[in-house]
Formats: structure tokens, C-alpha cells, sequence
């Protein structure tokens, strides 16, 4: 009868339920990761984690105990020399099962079993987990909240000091923006003196131009003039040419 038995029996008697978790328990030694249903990968976590606590301790009766579970001297070699090291600074947890759904035909949930420290694509999602987080602890709220009424009274005496060094400046900032002013006055006047003597240049211009223009004008007519006569002295040579004839 099964009265106060709670570990699976997976359908097998006790000899051939203990040598099929030897070889299973070889196997994920040897190999870091086996696929099997998930109820006997769960029977396997609770059959191999103690052999892997037991490595811990380099033993000539560690290394017995050991065999004498898994009877495979390569996989406890394997255990002692390779595993037990990693694992020398994890409190238990040593397996992990990851869940792959149903197997077709039967419908049995089928599962991956390994070994933690082995899978370094986990490792490094949570080393990346582990830098990221940051603690906060009551203690820093408690010193803000009993810092916060000693600087306000540091905080009046500093708005005191910064009133009267604005009252001392006051004095000076009236004084700069006087003389800002002025200097900004003194290139206005010199704009407005600078205006009409440019417009004095100007009419002096066009009156030039307008005397140039008049003296061209008379050179033409002169030369006109010129040529008009020139053209009339033929003329009455021809006349007094033939009267004399």
C-alpha cells in the first residue's frame, strides 16, 4: 500500500525505478542537459541534487557514496572534478526544468532538465538583471526629512546675504546704465550732424552734373555752328567763280 508515500513512484518497482534515475542522473552529468517527461525530470531533481551537494566535499567517502548511487566511475569523476566547482558558491538549486509542451502520441508533457551554471545565455541575462537593480533603503528618507529643517534656516540667512549684496549692487547697475545710455546717445547725434552734410554732398553733385550737361551742350552747338559756316564758304567761292567768268 502507498499509505504516507509521497514521492512519484513513475509506474515502475523500486529496482528499476533506481536504475533508471542512475543513468538518468549519468546522463545530465555527462551531458549538462537531457530532454524527458516532466515528472521524471522532477523525480531526477530530487535524486541528483544530493550527489551534487555531496561533491562539494572532495572525499575518498564522498567520491563512495556517490558511486555507489550513480555505479559510473567517468560520471563521478565528472562530478568532482568539473561540477562541483561551479557550484562550490550556490545553495542548492542546481537543475532547472524548462517546459516544452505535449509529446504527440501519448499527450505526455515533455520538459528539458540542466544544469544551472552551464546555461550561459541565462547567466548573462541576469548578471545584466542583477546590474541594473538598485536598492533603496527607509534610512535616506528618514535623513531627508531631518535635513530639510535644518536647511531651511541656512536657506533664510542665504536670502538675507543675496538682498543686501542686491542692494549694494543697485547703486553700480544705475550708474552702468547711465553711461550705457549715453553711449548709446552719442552715435545718434553723430547720425543726425552726419545726415545733412550728406545731403549737402548730394545737391553740390547734381549741380556739377547739371553744369557738365550745359557745357557739352554748347560744345556741340559751337561745333555745329562751326561746320555750318564751313559749308557756306564754298558756296559763295562757286559764286564769285563764276561772275568772274
Amino acid at each position: 500500500m502507498r499509505h504516507r508515500k509521497g514521492f512519484n513512484h513513475l509506474g515502475r518497482k523500486s529496482a528499476h525505478r533506481e536504475a533508471m534515475l542512475a543513468n538518468m542522473a549519468t546522463s545530465l552529468i555527462m551531458h549538462k542537459r537531457i530532454t524527458t517527461t516532466l515528472a521524471k525530470a522532477k523525480a531526477l531533481r530530487m535524486y541528483v541534487e544530493p550527489l551534487i551537494t555531496r561533491s562539494k566535499e572532495d572525499t575518498t567517502h564522498s567520491r563512495r557514496v556517490v558511486f555507489s548511487y550513480l555505479k559510473n566511475k567517468y560520471a563521478v569523476s565528472e562530478l568532482f572534478r568539473e561540477i562541483s566547482p561551479k557550484v562550490a558558491e550556490r545553495p542548492g538549486g542546481y537543475t532547472r526544468i524548462l517546459k516544452l509542451g505535449h509529446r504527440p502520441g501519448d499527450n505526455a508533457e515533455m520538459c528539458i532538465i540542466e544544469l544551472v551554471d552551464y546555461n550561459e545565455n541565462m547567466l548573462g541575462t541576469k548578471e545584466e538583471a542583477k546590474a541594473k537593480t538598485t536598492r533603496r533603503s527607509r534610512r535616506g528618507r528618514k535623513k531627508s526629512t531631518a535635513a530639510a529643517p535644518e536647511a531651511a534656516p541656512a536657506a533664510g540667512v542665504a536670502t538675507a546675504e543675496e538682498e543686501s549684496s542686491e542692494e549694494k549692487a543697485a547703486p553700480e547697475t544705475a550708474v552702468d546704465e547711465k553711461a550705457g545710455a549715453e553711449a548709446a546717445a552719442a552715435p545718434e547725434e553723430v547720425k543726425k550732424e552726419e545726415k545733412p552734410e550728406t545731403k549737402a554732398s548730394e545737391e553740390e553733385k547734381k549741380e556739377e552734373k547739371a553744369e557738365k550737361k550745359e557745357e557739352i551742350t554748347a560744345q556741340a552747338a559751337e561745333e555745329t555752328g562751326t561746320e555750318e559756316k564751313k559749308e557756306e564758304k564754298p558756296e559763295e567761292e562757286e559764286k564769285k567763280d563764276e561772275e568772274k567768268n
